[in-house]
């Protein structure tokens, strides 16, 4: 009894000292990478946990996506029991829930990633986590092998005694190096498991247009920015119009951080300061946005905006070393630098809204005698004239603008037309104003309002053409039946032509849709006294005065 004893010890011995003997050498610095990693809510309450591991040197690590869904915060413990903040994510894929990110830690040890793909029955290791020591790794073999995206490999692995924390740590080849992560839920039965290539995590990135990825939108742990400049550039883009301000204001300074070279950030972190009046720091900033940057004459003009939009919008806030001729200065010291027409633009701009209306218009002219001849010139050259009072000039300046296109015309001409149908009304032009209308109409029939045909009418009205008038204003009421205006306007019209009968529906029309308003009863009290009902048409106009309009007495005067 006493030696069989003996020889089960030493066969214990002997069966532990060989399974230490075949662990790789490589394990224990395979083992510094893994770390385990917990998420929460806002709240405070945990979202999921998982593991993962480290694959560079400045804390760049891989795990699955599943516990960041619906996170604030995330950290990882490492293998020496320190705790490091995920700092932002670098990629997401929901699919093969995997997720890349970086914590701050900022020396790390990553796992060599291998650049082949293993074969089938090559034996693998699966290193757990473990804190402070060493863990023994787990040998499996690979049963199957599947492609996917081309270049990827999700592997099947064979596997006996598994670890239950295992789930998201690395599988390794022989050499050592990563070759996948083993998937959340991944064993399909017996000892048979699943692990994503772990190229396919280290691959994932960020683009221009991940901001609206519904995958990284799940989680408000902070996303970095691309690596690419133009790319980091578009997610600012988009960035600026779907996120909150101190959102928007973190991701500038990240850019900043990521992009010290660049004058982009320096000027996005300008215009935050100037839309909060802090005006010194955003002049500071626009230096640095110079000092830094390759075209120094985008600069000098994005500067040259900045204070121009300031000056007119925010004058009640005044900074000293801003004003609308230092604007006109960073404008001229780009064109300096690169002599384009929309540097003098700018120019002339500034000098229309200092009312050196002349000088303006000369900056205009010498723009178009050098060859940029654009609808937007000549209308901004024609509003010059405008304001010095000079009709003719103005019109021939609007005919110009829209001379730049050609017939039939586009809808890029249609706001050059309906200025000029303005512009030609309040000349008095009716029939030519009526003539611009009715080409911006058939460009833009289906998104025209009732308040288009009610100015059109008008028009109309004015130039003696009645019926089309009348349409209108049909037209006009159709869109906005519930329009006393309107209606009130039709009637009067009506009354103007003679065609009383109408004009009595059309009173009565619009006291039953508000008899609170003295226009209808106007209207019907005229049209009554004209047809020679003069008692009625007087008890009407007189209801009219007492609702306070002050046309009714006269006109009781006169028919009385």
């Amino acid at each position: 009894m006493k030696r069989h004893f003996i020889i089960t010890i030493i066969s214990i011995a002997i069966t532990t000292s060989t399974a230490f003997a075949q662990q790789p050498k490589w394990t224990k610095q395979a083992a510094k990478s893994v770390f385990t990693l917990k998420a929460f809510a806002a709240d405070g309450t945990m979202t999921g946990s998982t593991n993962g591991f480290y694959i560079g040197e400045s804390g760049e690590a891989v795990s699955s996506f599943t516990p960041f869904r619906g996170a604030s915060k995330a950290i990882v413990i490492d293998a020496q029991g320190k705790e490091w903040d995920v700092e932002y994510l670098l990629g997401a894929n929901e699919t093969y829930d995997v997720a890349k990110f970086r914590t701050t830690a900022r020396r790390t040890t990553p796992l060599p990633i291998s650049s082949a793909t293993a074969a089938e029955g090559s034996a693998t290791w699966l290193i757990p986590y473990s804190v402070k020591k060493t863990p023994p790794a787990t040998k499996g073999e690979i049963s199957r092998i599947e492609t996917f995206q081309d270049n990827y490999r999700y592997y099947t692995v064979s596997m006996t005694g598994m670890p239950e924390n295992a789930m998201s740590c690395p599988l390794l080849n022989d050499a050592g190096e990563a070759i996948g992560i083993i998937q959340e839920s991944a064993k399909t039965g017996g000892n048979t498991y699943h692990a994503v290539s772990t190229t396919f995590a280290a691959d994932l990135k960020i683009s221009g247009l991940s901001i609206n990825d519904p995958v990284l939108r799940s989680t408000a742990i902070k996303k970095d920015l691309p690596d690419e400049l133009n790319q980091a550039i578009l997610t600012m883009y988009v960035a600026a119009s779907t996120t909150d301000s101190a959102t928007y204001a973190s991701m500038v300074e990240d850019f900043i951080r990521k992009f010290p070279d660049s004058s982009d950030g320096y000027i996005y972190r300008a215009k935050i300061n100037t839309e909060a009046k802090n005006f010194s720091a955003a002049d500071r900033d626009m230096a640095q946005a110079i000092k830094v940057a390759e075209k120094k004459d985008e600069v000098h003009y994005s500067y040259s905006g900045m204070i121009y939009q300031k000056e007119l919008y925010m004058s009640d806030s005044p900074y000293e070393a801003w004003s609308l001729d230092r604007a006109a200065e960073e404008a001229e010291e780009a064109y300096k630098i690169n002599p384009l027409a929309i540097y003098r633009q700018r120019k002339a701009q500034i000098r229309f809204a200092q009312k050196r209306y002349d000088e303006a218009y000369d900056i205009y002219k010498d723009i178009l005698t050098e060859g940029t001849r654009t609808a937007e010139i000549y209308y901004e050259a024609a509003r010059c004239k405008e304001m010095t009072g000079d009709s003719t000039a103005m019109v021939a300046m609007l005919d110009s603008a829209i001379n730049t296109f050609s017939r039939p015309y586009l809808k890029e001409a249609a706001p050059y037309l309906l200025i000029r149908a303005q512009r030609l009304s309040a000349m008095k032009e009716y029939r030519k104003a009526v003539a611009d209308y009715n080409e911006y109409e058939h460009l833009m029939y289906s998104q025209l309002t009732d308040r288009f045909y009610y100015i059109r009418a008008l028009v109309e009205m004015d130039g003696h053409m009645y019926q089309q008038a009348i349409n209108d204003m049909n037209k006009a009421i159709e869109k906005n039946p519930k329009s006393t205006l309107y209606i009130a306007e039709k009637a009067s019209f009506e009354v103007r032509l003679g065609l009383l009968d109408d004009a009595i529906e059309t009173a009565k029309a619009c006291i039953k849709l508000d008899s609170s308003l003295s226009d209808g009863y106007l209207f019907l009290g005229l049209a009554q006294c004209l047809k020679g009902n003069k008692t009625d048409g007087l008890a009407n106009l007189q209801k009219a005065k007492e609702l306070g309009d002050t046309q009714a007495e006269g006109l009781m005067e006169k028919y009385q």
